[in-house]
């Protein structure tokens, strides 16, 4: 058992957390990397961000008791939730519990987002998941939804003239750089400037007393305008401390399955299309009566539609508005999307990863590992608001990115063996996380549960996990 002196990523955001001094005992980690095929300290780098997220619902805890309580992760279980899809079981007719499979479009558009090989010499990953996006990306290569010939098209571009003219369709992909390239990059010397989880105050309005209950964000109301994983993270990771999380999509937007069943556990779900105007003026009254509010579109895209910053506080004076992109807060990338690969790809991961292994060329990491950690910072900085404004008042912003997500990976060091990981947690640990839901709309399951430990509020989830559209846009009684 270790418990938490000098570790570095906790320290980081210890630092933005800024309170006082933890008792010596508060923290424990037990366990440590390799657990997947990759240098990363994957495990190790997400339960001391599990571990900072305990701490600041403690604060919220102590606000509300004057009690404090432990905290403990184990590495394997942290890491274990960057690949939670892998951690799904469904109840057969046997009554035995097997592995879901991925669907074919998932396996398709991982084939085809890969780092290719350009014309001067360097690599460029596209991203096609989602319909519409793959479309603008093979629309611009004039080529077939296959490896071989988004291959052969992006052969013929160089990476940099590439890379500008996917942003300049609004698709998404990215040229592969070295770590040292993307810090001497404008973009990468802006993110190395900030911290990774960006708090600012932008408005006053009165202090809010926590709600009563028995865990930290009991009463506290989440509006989820978010989609895949990022986002819905950070929705699922205040789930298990409590708060009420309405996710919010439209019968159109495409999802994926999986990400969508693996990132909902606890929450309700409803349809508004905030195009049209009714559902419009429905969305505008759930936000002015929500505490948080988690926006993961593209850039502008909210603000295009009256759901800007400035038009949510309007609506909500002292509502924290929680940002989770790609690439962060400003900078010359900062209006474009992007996804997971993209930010590895651009950050350095992709070169790191292939050269770890001898691939000879840049690699993927085997899990979605800034998508997880983004999601799980942007909730660790969405409950340090909440102390903030019951405290002082005010309307906050917080803002995490995949890309400075990958940054903090790249910050902490490597593993130097790791060609026998486990890839996992053994499954006599997860029998200690294990959480079975019966009747869900995806059958029996049984799934990786809350893996942070906490002495006095155990993280839980309350309700099962919804069927996309099958709750009514309202909030839940406080």
């Amino acid at each position: 058992m270790t418990k938490i002196t000098d570790q570095n990523t906790f320290d980081e955001l210890m630092a933005i957390r800024k309170g006082a001094s933890l008792a010596s005992d508060e923290v424990t980690i037990h366990g440590q990397d390799p657990i997947f095929e990759t240098p990363y300290r994957v495990g190790e780098v997400m339960a001391q961000i599990f571990s900072a997220c305990g701490v600041a619902a403690n604060d919220l805890w102590e606000m509300k008791t004057g009690r404090r309580q432990s905290v403990g992760i184990s590495v394997s279980a942290a890491a274990s939730t960057v690949k939670s899809s892998g951690c799904t079981y469904r109840r057969e007719e046997d009554g035995a519990y097997t592995a879901i499979p991925g669907s074919e479009a998932m396996k398709h558009m991982v084939s085809l987002t890969q780092p290719w090989p350009t014309a001067d010499g360097k690599w460029f990953l596209p991203h096609t998941n989602l319909p519409h996006l793959e479309r603008r990306v093979l629309d611009l290569l004039k080529c077939e939804s296959t490896p071989e010939s988004i291959r052969a098209a992006i052969r013929t571009w160089n990476a940099l003239e590439l890379e500008d003219a996917i942003a300049d369709i609004q698709a998404c992909g990215g040229m592969v750089r070295t770590a040292e390239e993307w810090l001497a990059h404008p973009q990468g010397a802006y993110l190395a400037q900030r911290p990774v989880v960006e708090i600012t105050k932008t408005g006053e309005s009165a202090a809010e007393t926590l709600k009563p209950g028995d865990m930290p964000l009991s009463g506290v109301r989440v509006l989820d305008l978010t989609r895949i994983l990022a986002g819905p993270t950070c929705g699922l990771s205040l789930t298990e401390f409590g708060a009420d999380d309405l996710m919010v999509t439209a019968p159109h937007l495409p999802q994926v399955p999986e990400f969508v069943r693996d990132t909902s556990h606890g929450k309700r779900s409803c349809f508004l299309d905030f195009t049209q105007h009714n559902d419009a003026v429905r969305l505008a009254e759930l936000v002015s009566q929500a505490d948080i509010l988690i926006d993961g579109y593209r850039p502008g895209r909210l603000a295009a539609h009256g759901f800007g910053w400035e038009d949510l506080q309007r609506m909500r004076p002292g509502l924290i508005h929680v940002s989770v992109n790609c690439f962060g807060s400003g900078g010359p990338f900062g209006g474009r999307a992007g996804w997971d690969q993209v930010a590895q790809a651009v950050t350095g991961m992709c070169h790191t990863q292939g050269m770890a292994t001898g691939a000879g060329q840049p690699q993927l990491t085997p899990v979605y590992m800034c998508d997880y950690a983004a999601g799980r910072l942007g909730s660790f900085g969405a409950m340090l608001a909440l102390a903030q404004r019951a405290r002082e008042g005010g309307s906050y912003c917080v803002q995490v990115s995949l890309c400075q997500s990958a940054m903090l990976f790249e910050r902490q060091g490597f593993v130097t063996k790791y060609d026998h990981a486990p890839n996992g947690m053994p499954a006599a640990e997860f029998s200690n996380y294990q959480v079975d839901e019966a009747g869900t709309c995806y059958g029996d399951l049984r799934c990786l549960g809350p893996v942070l430990k906490m002495s006095e509020t155990p993280c839980r989830w309350t309700r099962m996990t919804p069927k996309l559209g099958s709750d009514t846009a309202v909030w839940l009684p406080r």
